[in-house]
């Protein structure tokens, strides 16, 4: 068995994580650039865990300038097995309202600005991201919620857009219409970069507003998101100190196979693969790519 060590990425106003033993940063270096910020590692109950802002300390970043490989790159190097995501995020629906945490288990990916995968011209792999969410780790995440007495919902899609505008009215009647859960900023590719780097990945979608589709809920501002910011934030923390008192100290094989996402993906033959493109790899694919 592999030894669990559980990644946190904090969204927007989850910028440290309290209640960590022998709390310490880490700068790890990355072929694919400056990740957010330096690892924070410690443990919790015996847990090994690593934290990063997503945004960076004091929210520096925005969605479209975050260097998403860069920072699956460096925890999987920190030795992450399974992955949390907290994010904010406005609801669709009136049974979701600000201050519900939502436990997707689906995306819709409408960004165009951001590098979506590691793999590319030289060594091409497709993964399957038909189910992009762990259902082990949601469990986990659920049976956690449940103690810790947080609303919670279990399944729903989590539409990205690119920002990091808010939407216009017809974009949220849209989405709505579709039948979307909520909708953020930055789920993706970061899900899809898990993946490819066979790390264990749910989300947890920490819903601030309405959007504006709602006729009775004020154009969305920054100030308004920042109050329910605040609340869910604290929720997070107990939620995530939960997970951690009750997560298994071995890690367990992913159901879906999303730890093993790589078996079956790459296309390009061996003797075709780019050596300078295989080097920026050794810690994402070196599993498959030294076999």
């Amino acid at each position: 068995m592999t030894r669990a060590v559980l990644g946190i990425i904090g969204g927007s106003g989850i910028y440290d994580l309290p209640g960590l033993e022998n709390a310490r940063q880490e700068s790890i270096d990355s072929p694919w650039g400056e990740p957010s910020a330096p690892l924070t590692r410690g443990v919790v109950a015996g847990l090994p865990m690593v934290f990063l802002p997503r945004h960076g300390k004091g929210h520096v970043l925005s969605p479209s300038d975050i260097n998403y490989r860069a920072n699956i790159d460096v925890l999987k190097r920190a030795g992450v097995t399974d992955l949390v995501s907290l994010s904010a995020c406005g609801s669709f629906r009136e049974d979701l309202p600000p201050g519900t945490f939502v436990l997707v288990d689906q995306f819709v990916d409408l960004t165009y600005r951001r590098d979506s995968s590691f793999f590319g011209k030289g060594c091409v792999a497709h993964v399957s991201m038909a189910h992009p969410v762990s259902p082990r780790l949601q469990v986990h995440l659920a049976a956690a919620a449940k103690a810790e007495g947080i609303a919670a919902l279990r399944g729903g899609t989590y539409v990205c857009m690119e920002g990091p505008q808010f939407s216009s009215l017809a974009e949220s009647l849209s989405h709505k219409a579709q039948g979307y859960s909520v909708i953020g900023m930055t789920n993706m590719p970061e899900a899809k970069l898990a993946r490819e780097a066979e790390i264990c990945y749910a989300s947890v979608a920490m819903v601030t507003d309405f959007d504006c589709w709602h006729p009775h809920h004020d154009a969305v501002t920054v100030q308004d998101i920042i109050r329910v910011l605040n609340a869910n934030a604290d929720k997070a923390k107990g939620l995530v100190a939960r997970l951690a008192r009750d997560f298994p100290r071995e890690h367990e094989p992913c159901p879906i196979g999303s730890d093993r996402a790589l078996d079956t993906a790459l296309i390009t033959a061996p003797e075709a693969r780019d050596a300078r493109l295989l080097e920026k790899l050794d810690a994402v694919a070196g599993r498959v790519l030294r076999s």
